[in-house]
């Protein structure tokens, strides 16, 4: 029979618990900064964040960002293969370690919830069959560990990229964002080995 948790944390509390507690002692070195070009996707039916992070030990540079803006004459099938397509260039162009795309968020509209899912799924299909691994933040993960604060301006992030990055320029908004994403992944992801 299963028990709750309740029973489970009173169990711990009394010394009872069956989990060890113990702290391996691996988990307390430091990690060792990110290796390689990241891809960051900001995914989005008519405006695509796109930006190639270089990093090497604790110094990160932009290489490339692009917005893939697509008019609204386009119908929305021709934009999931330019986003598919775009996406598949930069995988072969710069060979990039990991794609860091933002995860799933909650939209009230299923339409916008349908059009976003799948602006996600053509650019995450041209990872897969590039073979390049994708981890997926949420925005909140990617402002508090850019800005420090979840609830950051598009504004903040752009700034705070631009002096991070010694940038000359704020970058637009959706490359901002992408480029948010990558740097995201450099300063939180965790190697399994």
């Amino acid at each position: 029979m299963a028990k709750n948790s309740r029973k489970l944390w009173a169990e711990h509390l009394a010394g009872r618990s069956s989990k060890s507690t113990k702290i391996d002692p691996k988990s307390l070195l430091l990690k060792s900064p990110y290796r390689g070009k990241i891809l960051g996707i900001d995914p989005s039916l008519r405006g695509t964040g796109l930006a190639i992070l270089e990093c090497e030990g604790n110094s990160r540079k932009l290489l490339h960002s692009e917005t893939l803006t697509l008019k609204t004459k386009i119908d929305s099938i021709a934009c999931l293969g330019l986003i598919h397509q775009a996406v598949a260039h930069l995988i072969d162009l710069w060979k990039p370690r990991h794609v860091s795309c933002e995860a799933t968020i909650y939209v009230q509209n299923f339409k916008t919830a349908q059009i976003m899912g799948a602006a996600r799924g053509a650019a995450l299909s041209a990872s897969a069959i590039g073979e390049v691994p994708v981890f997926e933040y949420a925005p909140l993960r990617v402002k508090q560990a850019v800005v420090g604060f979840g609830r950051a301006s598009k504004e903040q992030m752009s700034q705070t990229l631009s002096q991070m990055l010694r940038l000359p320029n704020p970058l637009p908004f959706d490359q901002s964002d992408a480029l948010g994403l990558a740097l995201c992944h450099a300063l939180t992801w965790q190697p399994t080995e």
